[in-house]
């Protein structure tokens, strides 16, 4: 069984060696391969986020990153950075092309991989120094491209999986720092969140 988790810089969580996708970093990937790997010689966790991507940068590493390893469940999580950018480097991806290509990369892995069991997890947002000054921007922004998401998982009957509504239930009893310190990037307290809700949902599914 082999599990693969694509996306940006919340999936990297510092892996460093891009080559070797076994790097799986010190985030929620970290966490999972913990209790997927336990006991299992004959599973595998692999990492493929890389810190900055947006869904553009996805589908021009795609191949190789992802349809290469033949993963037995995929895992996705893309989406801050199509808003962020566009902030920082006025490089962002609109929503009707982040969908489309989003969708691209869906029709590919359905079609080289039919067996392969994927899960969207939408982008989520906190309050924190990055986000608070723009928040209505940007959690507008970064909600639109969720729903994307949402959509493209229904669209392909396939797992989606909602980040935001976890961040949102925990922050009713902890304080955003407690999750993260920019308010997207998480703490080590929020990639056990992300991991939780992570496990919970496709043990649902």
């Amino acid at each position: 069984m082999r599990f693969l988790f694509m996306g940006d810089s919340i999936t990297d969580a510092g892996r460093g060696d891009y080559e070797n996708a076994h790097a799986t970093g010190n985030g929620y990937v970290r966490l999972l391969e913990a209790e997927l790997t336990f006991g299992k010689a004959d599973v595998e966790v692999l990492n493929g986020g890389i810190s900055g991507n947006r869904v553009v940068d996805l589908l021009a590493r795609w191949k190789k990153d992802c349809l290469n390893l033949k993963p037995d469940v995929l895992t996705i999580l893309i989406g801050v950075n199509d808003v962020w950018h566009e902030f920082d480097f006025g490089n962002g991806v609109k929503t009707e092309l982040f969908e489309r290509v989003y969708r691209m990369l869906l029709e590919e892995t359905v079609k080289s991989l039919p067996d392969t069991r994927i899960f969207l997890m939408g982008a989520y947002l906190i309050p924190g120094p990055a986000t608070t000054p723009i928040w209505e921007t940007f959690s507008g922004e970064v909600g639109a491209r969720r729903d994307a998401a949402a959509r493209l998982a229904e669209e392909f009957h396939i797992g989606f999986i909602d980040l935001q509504k976890a961040f949102d239930e925990a922050l009713k009893t902890a304080s955003a720092e407690c999750f993260s310190g920019d308010g997207v990037h998480p703490t080590a307290a929020g990639h056990r969140l992300i991991a939780d809700t992570w496990k919970s949902a496709v043990e649902n599914l």
